[in-house]
């Protein structure tokens, strides 16, 4: 092939997403993309579909630099779209359909998205947006059952579409600058946040995760012998990375559609899956769900992100066979940045010695560096005590919030991205985040973390999860009051019982006595889109 280069010249090789889908094909792996019952094939398959919606979306007038919306469940339709949309110049966003419609035509209209992928489910949601959508030239649907129903002018079926596109196509080389995703942070206050990264900052993300999970010996390891299944949502910071390092390392993959537990442990049996990620709230729900008792669960390996992993849960998880750790990051950084992944000589320790690690926040991945600052901006010792707020680098952090320059300046200070996360360093080098600077309760004076008050709570066997908020008293400014949610499978408990037990815990010294909440209250704790607890919602109903 001509490449257009002189004889002579050497070729600058780019980091863009081709090249690693090109290794992932050029590897010839045997293994299959599953997609819960409904289809099943193989590496050579999907890269012909790749190059089959390449065409497809060429031909519907998708150029470079476009943005194509994708609203779907997790599948291998959107695995291919994490690919074909960036490797062919245009821009990939991945939407959110657990946010409010205003907050979906906000993203949509900010981005001026040009093409929209849709599933049929979510159908009536883009109905209702569309004459507000100030772009989009063109819906592309997504219909299992091959039955297109909407009043929306739309192409014909997705699947129709690929298997009328040729599957050959011709991905051009260009910038490793170039943006190649986008999606939105749901934020607390104002609009979303719009997050994007770079080709190249995706292929050094995939490179460092692949690297920390493969190189170092650990009790979790991710390597082309693995079976894979997400449980973060595909939507949410591309499913942290693990799309693109499963299909770098030519692992068979698993993808569950819509989160049902019972579907999920199904898979995990029938299809034989070793690593996942999720946040603690699935897990959780896969746990106690009944046919969880029925399923061996001694080969798979999670890696618990998006809130504090409890020691109760991954006790929990533990008596089933799981192998389980840490890990942390945030939209802003693409998103993994440290592993709580024990050290070589840690995996001997004993359980509740190695307990201790896998439940800190962990340890910085390949090339990422993460430190604590205090207040003035100096960097403070690694030894385990001094709290200050975590800031990182690393290769594959995004520069900026789209079009907002107020908020850019918040998150990117003297080089470093702040978190607004506070936390520590010990002597291993391990961060423990105590809490978010917006959590942590204030009282006469004195800083509380919430973590350690959930911490200590989650080891009752009778509260399924918890979460400690700051309210408003008169005296002290704030004090500590703790949501329960109790496990309907064990002994219901009162509130003063509750007292009692977390009693223990100041006269072991865990927990000052200042920090026991005030209050407990019994409810269903309130999660966000993606499935955390949402703290600002319960500050309102716990301050009525």
């Amino acid at each position: 092939m001509n490449s257009g280069l002189e004889i002579g010249e050497s070729y600058n090789y780019p980091l863009i997403i081709n090249k690693l889908f090109d290794t992932a094909i050029r590897n010839l792996s045997r293994a299959e993309i599953v997609h819960c019952d409904n289809s099943r094939y193989g590496y050579p398959q999907l890269a012909k579909r790749v190059n089959q919606l390449a065409n497809t979306l060429s031909s519907l007038g998708v150029t470079d630099s476009d943005t194509v919306a994708v609203i779907d469940y997790d599948s291998p339709r959107f695995l291919s779209c994490f690919f074909a949309i960036p490797m062919m110049g245009a821009v990939l966003q991945t939407i959110n359909w657990r946010l409010s419609p205003e907050q979906i035509k906000y993203m949509i209209n900010h981005t001026k998205a040009s093409t929209i992928i849709v599933h049929a489910d979510f159908f009536s949601l883009v109905e209702a947006l569309i004459s507000d959508l100030d772009h989009v030239k063109t819906i592309i649907p997504i219909c299992e059952n091959g039955e297109i129903e909407t009043p929306l002018n739309v192409t014909k079926n997705m699947e129709v579409l690929l298997s009328e596109a040729s599957d050959q196509f011709y991905f051009k080389d260009f910038d490793e600058n170039k943006k190649a995703t986008t999606f939105y942070t749901s934020g607390t206050t104002g609009n979303p946040k719009g997050v994007y990264f770079s080709h190249r900052q995706l292929v050094m993300h995939t490179m460092s995760i692949s690297l920390s999970l493969s190189a170092f010996k650990s009790i979790i390891t991710f390597d082309s012998s693995d079976t894979y299944m997400p449980l973060t949502a595909m939507f949410h910071v591309h499913a942290w990375g693990f799309p693109y390092i499963a299909t770098f390392l030519g692992a068979k993959q698993v993808y569950p559609g819509k989160y049902d537990p019972e579907t999920i442990l199904k898979l995990i049996e029938k299809e034989g899956v070793t690593v996942s990620h999720c946040v603690p709230t699935i897990l959780q729900m896969i746990l106690e769900h009944p046919y969880s008792k029925k399923v061996d669960l001694s080969n798979w390996k999670i890696i618990m992100g998006g809130a504090q992993l409890s020691e109760g849960l991954a006790k929990e998880a533990q008596s089933r066979g799981i192998t389980l750790h840490s890990s942390y990051g945030m939209s802003e950084t693409g998103p993994v940045m440290v592993l709580a992944q024990p050290k070589q000589h840690m995996t001997d320790w004993d359980d509740k010695a190695q307990m201790s690690i896998i439940l800190k926040t962990g340890r910085p991945v390949a090339m990422a560096r993460v430190e604590v600052l205090d207040p003035e901006g100096n960097f403070l010792p690694h030894d385990g005590k001094s709290v200050g707020e975590v800031v990182m680098q690393a290769p594959w952090m995004t520069h900026a919030y789209y079009e907002d320059t107020e908020r850019t300046k918040e998150l990117w200070k003297n080089g470093w991205l702040h978190s607004g996360d506070i936390g520590y360093i010990d002597e291993e080098g391990y961060l423990q985040i105590t809490d978010r600077i917006k959590d942590i309760i204030k009282t006469g004076g004195e800083w509380i973390s919430s973590l350690e008050i959930e911490q200590c709570l989650s080891q009752h066997e009778s509260v399924l999860e918890s979460a400690a908020v700051g309210v408003h008293h008169d005296k002290w400014g704030e004090r500590p009051v703790a949501a329960i949610g109790l496990n309907p499978d064990k002994e219901q408990i009162n509130e003063q019982e509750l007292k009692t037990f977390m009693l223990k815990f100041v006269e072991d010294g865990k927990l000052s006595k200042y920090a026991l909440p005030d209050r407990y209250e019994f409810m269903e704790i309130p999660k966000t889109s993606v499935g955390k607890i949402d703290k600002k919602r319960l500050r309102i109903m716990l301050n009525k």
